[in-house]
């Protein structure tokens, strides 16, 4: 299984012209952060976990030819705006990409595109085979996908484990029977917004401390805004087993 960093930002991080903070102006590849997403490869399959706002330009800058899925954690906009372009996969696969998502998730996007699930449909649409998901593990092909019941302040997000792999995003708090979940695994995918306390995400030292308590081997920090700081100097703050991730950053497991 290869794990590929579509993007590690958020809507407050994405370099911004004319900000002057040290982030947006940084010359170092890895401060600059696309919207939150990640493609797993997996037998023989692509598996794209959300579809931001960017996902077109990040499927072009890692030269994706084909897609299998797309998994949704959450119905905000930074994880849904992208979901026309699996157009451009309905022309070279000629048929439907299926998405995976909870009911309260399938309502956002039904209302948001709702041409896509129109009884008539326009040419050239996207073309999508809706698979409604719960908290119960579900499978893509033969790869197992737990889901991972997290917040977001008062909102519910799945993250998923995915054999040795965990993802979380857009969380502030994992109950204990979640953790269990995740305790195992060798990588973990976990948001942290800033260093500061935030209403509806992680801090850096928060997610640290749940790394520690999971005592998973390497934990991953992703979702990161410009609040973070710049790359470089992060990481020269954190242990070993703990690392930020970054744009088109690769993961075997």
């Amino acid at each position: 299984m290869t794990i590929t960093f579509l993007g590690t930002g958020t809507s407050q991080g994405v370099p911004v012209i004319g900000c002057t903070c040290e982030v947006c102006n940084s010359v170092d590849y890895r401060d600059n952060r696309l919207r939150t997403s990640i493609l797993v490869h997996v037998d023989h399959q692509n598996i794209v976990i959300d579809t931001g706002p960017d996902f077109r330009q990040q499927m072009l800058r890692e030269r994706v030819s084909s897609l299998d899925a797309v998994v949704y954690t959450h119905q905000h906009k930074d994880h849904t705006a992208g979901m026309d372009d699996v157009r451009s996969f309905n022309f070279i696969q000629e048929g439907e990409i299926p998405i995976y998502a909870r009911v309260d998730v399938l309502e956002q996007l039904k209302m948001e595109y709702a041409y896509v699930f129109a009884e008539h449909k326009y040419p050239g649409i996207p073309k999508v085979r809706v698979n409604e998901i719960s908290i119960k593990p579900f499978h893509i092909s033969k790869t197992q996908f737990t889901p991972i019941e997290v917040m977001h302040h008062k909102l519910s997000v799945f993250g998923y484990r995915i054999g040795d792999f965990t993802y979380i995003t857009d969380a502030n708090y994992i109950a204990e029977s979640e953790r269990e979940k995740i305790k195992g695994s060798k990588v973990l995918v976990l948001n942290a917004l800033r260093k500061s306390t935030h209403i509806s995400h992680f801090s850096l030292e928060e997610a640290i401390e749940v790394a520690n308590d999971l005592n998973v081997e390497s934990t991953y920090i992703t979702h990161i805004s410009h609040a973070l700081g710049k790359h470089r100097n992060v990481t020269n703050e954190l242990t070993d087993n703990v690392k930020l991730a970054y744009d088109g950053l690769k993961i075997h497991l």
